[in-house]
């Protein structure tokens, strides 16, 4: 009969000593799966966090390479600009009455389709003659008096146009104002 007991309490024993162990197992596990938890939580915030700078640049990039393309001709109009104004002053002599020159059919033909084209292009003249002066736009020559009190402040005349592309302002207006 001791050996009966013997062997139950050998059996108890091992089985508390393999309770333990198993106790230290699932501990160790448990701290792995822990562990493991963890750096996904942190693999997965960095993996987010670096797809939203890719986004990012992506949308950076795109915008970046669409003002490029839109002020991609600025260089060529702003060399072409006194070109315009060269036409635009032999035009204006040969409309006026008291001038002798004049401008044939073909000339006025030329002088209108570089207009329409360019403004295709997204070239547009200021409109400044009797408008508020502004600063951001315009660019004061000189100041004369004005005839009456409606025009002080206001363009009197416009010295050398100025011009858009694509909305922004390539070439301030040079204009007279009424003081």
């Amino acid at each position: 009969m001791a050996s009966k007991k013997e062997s139950e309490s050998a059996t108890k024993k091992t089985k508390k000593s393999s309770a333990k162990k198993s106790s230290k197992k699932e501990q160790e596990l448990l701290t792995q799966v822990e562990e493991l938890s963890t750096q996904l939580d942190d693999q997965k915030d960095k993996y987010l966090r670096l797809f939203a700078e890719f986004d990012n640049f992506k949308k950076r990039t795109f915008k970046e390479n669409l003002e490029i393309r839109k002020s991609a001709g600025q260089d060529v109009l702003k060399v072409i600009l006194p070109v315009l104004d060269d036409f635009d002053r032999a035009k204006k002599a040969a409309e006026d009455d008291s001038s002798s020159e004049s401008l044939s059919e073909g000339v006025l033909l030329v002088y209108n389709k570089i207009y329409s084209v360019l403004g295709q292009k997204g070239l547009k003249a200021m409109e400044t003659n009797g408008e508020d002066f502004d600063s951001e736009l315009h660019e004061a020559i000189s100041e004369i008096p004005a005839g009456s009190d409606e025009m002080k402040g206001k363009i009197i005349d416009t010295i050398e146009k100025g011009y858009y592309l694509n909305d922004k302002i390539i070439r301030h207006a040079k204009v007279v104002v009424g003081k």
